[in-house]
């Protein structure tokens, strides 16, 4: 009978123990994971995944690791692991990474983790030291702990992962690198179409508008597309239109076109015609203007073609703005602008200071091409334009500039002060030095932004949630609130906005008031975001300003508190400032008195010229004069983006740190992106954001958590005790009256 019984229990504990084996041999290919994380730290963004499923060619990653790390570095090396992982299951074929082994060991007879050593090397990525701890003792090692990526002939390192905070964004933007302009072209399943569209009949009055080279610029378009074809996998189609149909080619795109008289002195007809290079790609289009007409005080109207020399870099850089890869970003560097990174120094800041840690960060990603306006226009093709800190006045052909670069689609993202601040010197010689006074600043930049529905007000917004400094102990110790710096809290960020969404707090400094126009926003058809708020324990500081923080209290009127606006953002197709007005003219060179006195004096003569006097030539001027250029301006806007902050501060180094690990730093980045069409890069940067203040209760919550605490857990315990002696007490009834 024994062995009977014990035949069944065998059986059960083999069969379970087959189940088992099968479960995990099943486990190792059908398995999934669930993060369970709030902004799904663990898990792949979907630009990760994109970046490494569209690789055209091999890229491979070598980690070389010391094993057997202490915490937390081990963590670290673990996560890694992990990481590499999820890429290599979202990545294509051409995905490769791999572990090196560089510990130092003793049994290493084969030598092959110092060949693995020397490999790290000759990469760049050298040995950290470490701090441990072992057996109570406090010890430091010499530890590998980077990686390289190689890709083609390309390299690109991470010499030292410390911490897993950004891990991702390192090397998704290290791969996007990486996977450059030619790999992308070869994975294009359409062609790139370069248009050039020109009027035959633009040739015969070329050489009286003094475009004497308009003949050689169809075989110099085609020449410049054939060179890049060469380099770019054949991925570009030209083609050379003359359009029968200007007005109907001027709905369809927004190029220049051109209408001119009879001009009987050279037998040229009344006629019409077109000029400018379309770029075309997946739905995306490019218009370059190849001819500008400018309106140049007392000398007239001037028409000037594209210098054919930069024709081919000119395309280079519209082809890699169509097909994605385009990371050049606009910088005002004039109006007296700050210097944007360390490079250089303008003598005339009027602070002395550069931006040197916003240049530096925004330089990780982007090229940054320096925008003068008084010596070039905005080019065509960029993503976004950043003004800071403009001081000087804008003329109107300036701010011509800057509106039809927004009509073009380029995003405006401005920092822009309300105030120029103004230091004064000291009224003797050992007398202290007074505070700055404060000049509302009007540059014409206002005018603009108010007629794209937002306006920045002349006044200061003092916050009593605001960054409290620290005093010595000589000055009596505590904290002194910093009205003007205030804090922005979670639930005073849009976090409704997917690049904001992870984003916990900001310090800002120096703000002023915005407002978003809703009649120009509803008429306009656009849409508005509002993205920082002040608290509600603020207000408004006009007129007679002073940031003295000695100097401010708090209003004793409860009614002048209330949220402020200090950020904002709009988007969609805005409309020209300058539509039925008319187009400014561009300076002209040395444009003085002297000039109108010449000028005038020409004028008399020309009219005391009799017509026998006349020349030919002038007949022919006059015909010219009578040409009408239209479509170089745009009225309406293709889909673009403004975003306003009614302060510069927050660019300045003292706010904004190196690393980029700050929320300061993580909102400005992330705003940038979003502007330049790369809002999943801005998710993946903000979501390994770690700092989670806790959230503002009263004094009743307070006081009830901490009653909770105290009494609460005795009192559930004695409640738990009560239920069990009912329940056994129940139960002896139950059995008393069983046998009764």
């Amino acid at each position: 009978m024994t062995g009977k019984s014990q035949t069944p229990a065998t059986l059960r504990f083999l069969i379970y123990l087959v189940a088992i084996v099968l479960i995990n041999i099943v486990g190792t290919t059908l398995f999934f994971r669930a993060d369970l994380t709030q902004n799904n730290i663990y898990s792949l963004s979907p630009a990760s995944r994109d970046v490494v499923a569209t690789l055209s060619e091999p890229l491979t990653i070598n980690v070389f690791f010391t094993e057997n790390l202490p915490a937390p570095h081990n963590n670290t090396q673990r996560y890694l692991r992990d990481l590499l992982e999820e890429y290599a299951v979202n990545a294509n074929r051409f995905f490769n990474y791999r572990f090196y082994d560089v510990s130092a060991r003793e049994d290493d007879v084969s030598g092959k983790a110092e060949e693995n050593r020397k490999m790290a090397e000759n990469y760049g990525i050298y040995p950290v030291e470490i701090r441990m701890i072992e057996k109570d003792e406090l010890k430091f090692k010499k530890a590998y702990m980077g990686l390289v990526l190689i890709h083609g002939d390309l390299i690109e390192q991470i010499p030292t992962i410390t911490t897993t905070d950004g891990l991702e964004y390192q090397l998704t933007t290290a791969i996007r690198k990486l996977n450059n302009k030619i790999s992308v072209l070869a994975g294009l399943k359409e062609q790139v179409n370069v248009e050039l569209i020109m009027s035959a009949s633009l040739k015969a009055v070329a050489p009286y508008m003094g475009l004497n080279e308009l003949h050689r610029l169809p075989d110099a378009v085609k020449e410049a597309v054939e060179r890049l074809n060469r380099k770019n996998y054949g991925r570009l189609d030209f083609n050379y239109r003359d359009p029968k149909d200007v007005a109907e080619l001027g709905d369809q795109h927004n190029i220049m076109t051109l209408k001119w008289p009879d001009i009987k002195e050279r037998n040229i007809p009344a006629g019409e015609g077109a000029i400018g290079l379309v770029m075309a790609h997946g739905g995306r289009k490019i218009e370059i203007p190849l001819l500008n007409v400018f309106q140049i005080p007392i000398f007239g109207t001037r028409y000037e073609l594209m210098d054919m020399s930069t024709l081919e870099e000119t395309i280079n850089e519209n082809i890699e703005s169509l097909i994605g890869i385009n990371m050049d970003i606009g910088y005002l560097a004039s109006h007296g602008a700050p210097e944007i990174g360390g490079a250089m120094m303008m003598a005339q800041q009027q602070d002395g200071e550069t931006l040197q840690n916003f240049g530096a960060l925004l330089s990780e990603n982007y090229t940054i091409r320096r925008i003068n306006l008084n010596d070039e226009p905005i080019p065509p093709g960029l993503g976004c334009l950043i003004m800071a800190q403009p001081v000087e006045e804008f003329s109107d052909y300036e701010l011509y500039q800057i509106d039809q670069a927004l009509m073009r689609g380029t995003s405006l993202a401005v920092f822009s002060d309300a105030f120029k601040e103004i230091q004064q010197p000291p009224r003797q010689q050992f007398s202290m030095q007074q505070g700055p006074t404060y000049q509302p600043l009007s540059t014409g930049l206002e005018r603009l932004l108010a007629h794209y529905g937002v306006e920045i007000k002349p006044a200061f917004v003092m916050d009593k949630n605001c960054y409290k400094q620290a005093m010595p102990a000589r000055s009596g110790g505590g904290e002194r609130p910093i009205y003007f710096a205030p804090v922005i809290k979670t639930e005073n960020i849009n976090t409704d906005l997917d690049f904001l969404n992870n984003i916990k707090g900001l310090v800002t400094m120096n703000n002023s008031p915005l407002f978003i126009d809703p009649e120009i926003v509803k008429a306009g058809h656009l849409t508005a975001h509002t993205l920082l708020h002040t608290s509600d324990e603020s207000w408004e500081m006009r007129d007679q300003i002073n940031l003295n923080p000695m100097l401010i209290q708090p209003p004793q009127d409860q009614s002048q508190f209330k949220r402020f606006l200090i950020a904002g953002m709009i988007e969609g197709n805005f409309s020209s400032y300058f539509d039925g007005k008319e187009i400014p003219r561009k300076p002209a060179p040395d444009d003085d008195d002297s000039d109108d006195q010449d000028m005038d004096i020409f004028s008399e003569t020309s009219k005391a010229q009799t017509d026998d006097e006349k020349d030919p030539a002038a007949d022919v001027e006059q015909g010219i004069a009578g040409i009408e250029a239209a479509g170089d301006f745009i009225a309406a806007g293709r889909p673009g983006k403004i975003s306003v902050l009614g302060s510069s501060a927050l660019l300045r180094d003292n706010l904004l740190d190196r690393e980029g690990q700050t929320p300061n730093a993580a909102f400005v980045l992330n705003l940038i992106d979003a502007l330049n069409s790369r809002a999943d890069i801005a998710v993946m940067r903000s979501k390994v954001q770690q700092f989670n203040p806790l959230d503002d209760t009263t004094a009743f919550t307070k006081d009830l958590i901490k009653l909770i605490n105290i009494a609460g857990l005795p009192g559930l315990v004695v409640l738990f005790g009560l239920g069990m002696w009912l329940r056994r007490r129940a139960k002896r009834n139950y059995i008393q009256a069983m046998f009764q």
